[in-house]
């Protein structure tokens, strides 16, 4: 005599891959998603550090005054950031700084000179705002309200 097998009918198996496939599509599409933001976030940021760095260097080129250099370090940094980055960036800031024994910045009353213990730094930092527009109309993925690119370098004490 032969055993009858109680499997269930296919019937009842037809939805199941449908149900594992919207789950599935789920966490993959959340964790594109995740990637692609990260992926811009991370070229804003690069590119506003970029912007900085050469505003930065700018300051050092030829100038024979402070207004100049901190001119010069402006103008270059909003001129960097790339023409497809179409958020805010007008907190460009070049800020002159002396550097402390401490490793602390005085930027409120810098005395700079020629001597190590006058010497001072230009500080270029620009912010950019407006950060949800770059992704796409989902709702908003850990956002950060803004990015900020930082450079610095030291000057070389003949500027006043």
């Amino acid at each position: 005599m032969r055993k009858h097998d109680h499997r269930p009918p296919a019937r009842s198996q037809a939805g199941n891959y449908a149900i594992e496939f919207a789950i599935v599509f789920v966490i993959l599409f959340t964790m594109l998603y995740a990637i692609v933001c990260y992926a811009i976030f991370f070229t804003v940021r690069f590119s506003l550090q970029n912007a900085a760095e050469d505003g930065a260097r700018a300051a050092l080129a030829y100038q024979t005054t402070w207004p100049n250099r901190k001119s010069a370090a402006e103008t270059l940094t909003r001129a960097r950031v790339p023409s497809w980055l179409t958020i805010a960036t007008d907190g460009v800031v070049a800020k002159r700084c002396q550097v402390q024994a401490s490793g602390q910045s005085n930027c409120d009353t810098p005395t700079c000179g020629t001597a190590w213990e006058a010497r001072c730094q230009v500080v270029v930092t620009i912010t950019a705002t407006q950060l949800r527009s770059l992704l796409p109309p989902l709702p908003p993925f850990a956002v950060p309200d803004a990015i900020v690119g930082q450079a610095s370098m030291l000057l070389d004490g003949r500027t006043p």
